[in-house]
């Protein structure tokens, strides 16, 4: 029978604790610790509280825990002596199952991990939809991170660890997170469609208008009118915009959502979670025959990454009347122009101008997006307040020197075209850093029609400046252009910029922080405050609409923009609950 929170609560301190026994590997001291926490008001309160005395009791204890776990396929599982969790776990990833080929593999993955790290290696093998992981999987994980430091080793094991115990904590309870289930599943449908000559090589890339882009705009829009959206329809621009109607016509819209477009060889939730997780809450709101005092619009923009034509958040923009005509000439690699790209897609360009949103219409715009950092997967926090997104401007630059015989030029005779291009990149390196909290990146860097024994006369790069204020962004990018002509003029190059963006920094509107930190709160999770690093469609809309975003947590150091990019059942299910207690909070 399934255990509940009431029961938990009311238990004697002994009961208690026998009745989280499993949790953590032969360390029932970790749950005993935590319950001078009760009363618990959550699954995720327990969940923390946990991490909370794994965080304080100090590194031995910590590699003690580490260490009472067995090795994946090793010589525990070979005699039985597992445990029962650990024997579910394994055999769910069929590990219990292996080739003597993969056996074989693995034992000698262990034995070299535990010479390199001194504890065996720690994976939450059930994975983050609690199915279990395929193997090929678990031993690409295992090779990958044999290369860590041991002090981010340790810390890994760690988060690892505390994924197994709130596994084992939800099949205590009968806790399906049913909703984040289903979050995650229409991501990984979604990310069925990708580009050719990506798809070839299992990597997801999905640009602007593309077949695979324009697939994952159909099924999208499949999903909302499928779900019980009232309205559903692809704009001019390729956002696909589902309504669901307010309970008296006339009445104002929460406007959300986020983007559906990839960069190249990218991860599966950046921008889709934000779209994925609004649906679930109106479906919901449908299955529940249940209107709300304000309608709700869920826009999953078309385009925000910038991949295939050099303008950036395309979709956004032309809410908030910002698409410029001019950027329609715009080409890409294959020389197709933007017009042409969206005359191919059957999108009416004259239609365009009717986008805008009227502000009137809107309570306000809020984002759930995947925080696309380490912080919260670094804290052990599934969930995270943004105060504002960072200021932003993107160039598009060449340098020009003179291509030249590699073994005939002297050093001291050059005009290295990448030499400078390098001299600036550890320029930028070091300015950035005097800021504490500024970024900057040469991201794209080409030698057009480079040749091993040929002084590079021409250099293609980027620059992308990032800082908290719009003043500290403008300093830092000043001083970078400064530079970058003191270079050329001494080195005897010429360079050319283009800027492609320029965003201004988007501090959150009090009210919608509020209501995000009250949500939070009300899980029972720790209120987290961080800026966004990143940008996001909310810093267009934040244009016309107060706004305000929500992160959820990722794994593997909350690495985005790559296939590592991950996120668990749990804290998608988290980022549903808090979305539906915003709405409640609207509602009241």
């Amino acid at each position: 029978m399934a255990l509940t929170l009431e029961q938990l609560n009311a238990a004697s301190p002994a009961e208690a604790v026998a009745l989280l026994d499993g949790l953590y590997e032969h360390s029932p001291w970790i749950a005993g610790q935590a319950l001078a926490q009760r009363p618990f008001t959550s699954l995720a309160h327990i969940k923390h509280a946990m991490v909370q005395v794994l965080a304080q009791a100090g590194e031995q204890a910590q590699l003690d825990l580490i260490r009472a776990h067995p090795e994946l396929a090793g010589k525990a599982m070979q005699t039985n002596t597992l445990t029962a969790e650990s024997t579910n776990e394994q055999n769910k990833a069929g590990l219990t199952q292996c080739t003597p080929e993969e056996l074989a593999h693995i034992q000698n993955l262990n034995r070299q991990y535990g010479e390199r790290f001194g504890f065996p290696f720690i994976l939450a093998v059930r994975g983050p939809r609690g199915l279990g992981l395929p193997k090929a999987e678990i031993l690409a994980t295992f090779e990958r991170r044999l290369r860590n430091h041991p002090d981010f080793e340790r810390a890994e094991a760690l988060r690892n660890i505390h994924r197994i115990a709130e596994i084992r904590l939800n099949d205590k309870f009968g806790y399906v997170p049913t909703l984040g289930n289903d979050v995650w599943d229409w991501q990984e449908k979604l990310a069925q469609h990708t580009d050719p000559g990506y798809a070839e090589l299992g990597q997801l890339t999905v640009t602007y208008l593309t077949d695979a882009h324009r697939a994952c705009a159909q099924r999208i829009s499949h999903w909302m009118r499928e779900i019980g959206f009232d309205e559903v329809e692809i704009d001019a621009v390729g956002n696909v915009v589902g309504r669901y109607h307010p309970a008296v016509a006339g009445a104002q819209y929460l406007l959300t959502g986020s983007h559906y477009d990839t960069v190249r060889n990218g991860g599966k939730y950046d921008g889709r979670l934000g779209i994925f997780v609004p649906m679930a809450c109106v479906r919901e709101l449908h299955r529940q025959s249940k209107r709300l005092p304000f309608g709700i619009e869920v826009v999953a923009f078309a385009e925000e990454e910038g991949q295939r034509y050099k303008a950036t958040f395309l979709g956004s923009g032309a809410l908030t009347g910002d698409f410029n005509p001019d950027w329609l000439d715009q080409q890409d690699a294959d020389g197709i122009t933007m017009r042409a790209a969206m005359q191919h897609a059957g999108l009416c360009i004259d239609d365009i101008p009717k986008l805008q949103r009227n502000p009137a219409h809107y309570l306000g715009f809020i984002e759930v997006h995947i925080e696309q950092g380490p912080v919260l997967n670094e804290l052990d926090l599934p969930l995270g307040v943004v105060t504002a997104i960072n200021a932003s401007v993107r160039y598009q630059c060449s340098i020009t020197g003179m291509a030249s015989h590699a073994g005939t030029t002297p050093m001291n005779r050059r005009r290295d075209a990448a030499v400078g291009v390098a001299e600036l990149a550890l320029f930028m390196e070091t300015r950035a850093a005097q800021d504490g909290d500024s970024v900057a990146t040469i991201g794209m860097l080409q030698v057009p029609n480079g040749s091993i024994n040929v002084v590079p006369g021409q250099c293609h790069f980027s620059l992308d400046i990032r800082a908290p204020s719009n003043a500290q962004r403008d300093a830092l990018r000043d001083d970078i252009l400064a530079r970058l002509a003191e270079i050329c003029e001494r080195r005897g190059l010429q360079y050319r910029t283009e800027q492609t963006m320029q965003e201004s920094a988007a501090p959150s509107a009090p009210e919608w922080q509020q209501r995000w930190e009250a949500a939070v709160q009300a899980l029972g999770v720790p209120v987290f405050h961080l800026p966004s690093g990143a940008g996001h469609d909310a810093m267009k809309l934040h244009k016309i609409l107060p706004q305000a975003m929500l992160f959820v947590r990722g794994l593997n150091s909350g690495i985005s923009h790559n296939p590592l990019e991950s996120s668990t059942n749990d804290d998608m299910q988290l980022a549903v609950d808090a979305f539906g207690h915003v709405l409640q909070q609207l509602a009241a």
